[in-house]
């Protein structure tokens, strides 16, 4: 099942999905925003495993992404990053049927 656009310009590079790893849902307590609001706030993630076709790698068009790496997979538990980060790869790594896996805490980059 490829759906990707080898010609995609993200990042500079063609990719094509392979499969559906699964979906985070989480919602945010009104108490717990950043920008306190009336309402609280829902997150849903969805993540899929990806082949790149081709390309190569630059930073995104106007200033959106200041600079792109790869970064290898044992040295990502040593960055500050998105909690989103940890459960994109606790997807792609267990690949559970059901498309979940356990809660993993707010923290990182995520600023409420």
């Amino acid at each position: 099942m490829d759906h990707g656009d080898p010609q995609s310009p993200l990042l500079g590079y063609g990719a094509g999905v392979e499969r559906l790893l699964g979906v985070d849902s989480r919602v945010i307590p009104v108490a717990e925003l950043r920008l306190p609001g009336q309402y609280s706030h829902q997150n849903v993630g969805i993540f899929y495993q990806v082949r790149i076709a081709g390309g190569q790698l630059r930073p995104e068009p106007h200033d959106e992404i200041a600079d792109s790496v790869w970064t290898p997979l044992p040295d990502i538990a040593h960055l500050r990053r998105s909690s989103l980060v940890d459960i994109g790869l606790a997807l792609a790594q267990t690949l559970p049927a059901t498309g979940h896996v356990a809660a993993v805490p707010v923290g990182g980059l995520i600023q409420h």
